[in-house]
């Protein structure tokens, strides 16, 4: 009996461009809509209440080669870094948040959609199983809806 040849059971590798994400950063807030702001001319505490104005949708947004999908990018940044991210999120209109603005303070908010700020490359893989040169790729995957406030003096 002879021995099975080890390149029989070989696969080529499917041709075509990989994505491989390789760091995230941290969520950067991409708004929807005017930035609201609200001045306490009082000497004391007040409330503040702001309500988003428009609906928007924000997608994914890169710098550098994207050269797949963007759904091929979710799922490579979900499974790298254990993230909940998605191709696009909707920021809807009517959504209320109420805060303390201190004394002689203007509160600003704007609602929108935080982005997971994320770094890559995208790398062609040939039939026979050799890589291309990597092009490195920063991604924004939108990753939930929210506020971002501030105040000034």
């Amino acid at each position: 009996m002879s021995k099975p040849s080890a390149t029989l059971d070989a696969r080529p590798c499917e041709p075509g461009y990989r994505y491989t994400p390789t760091s995230k950063d941290k969520d950067y807030h991409k708004g929807v809509g005017a930035e609201q702001a609200n001045y306490n001319g009082t000497s004391r505490t007040a409330r503040s209440t702001f309500t988003s104005e428009v609906t928007g949708k924000v997608g994914i947004a890169y710098t550098g080669e994207l050269k797949v999908g963007a759904s091929v990018v979710v799922a490579e940044i979900e499974g790298k870094f254990s993230v909940n991210v998605a191709v696009e999120l909707t920021a809807k209109l009517g959504n209320t948040i109420a805060v303390d603005t201190p004394s002689k303070r203007t509160t600003h908010a704007r609602y929108g959609v935080y982005r997971l700020k994320s770094h890559g490359y995208n790398q062609y893989v040939y039939a026979n199983c050799t890589r291309g040169v990597k092009k490195n790729v920063t991604v924004h995957t939108p990753r939930r809806t929210g506020w971002v406030l501030w105040e000034t003096k």
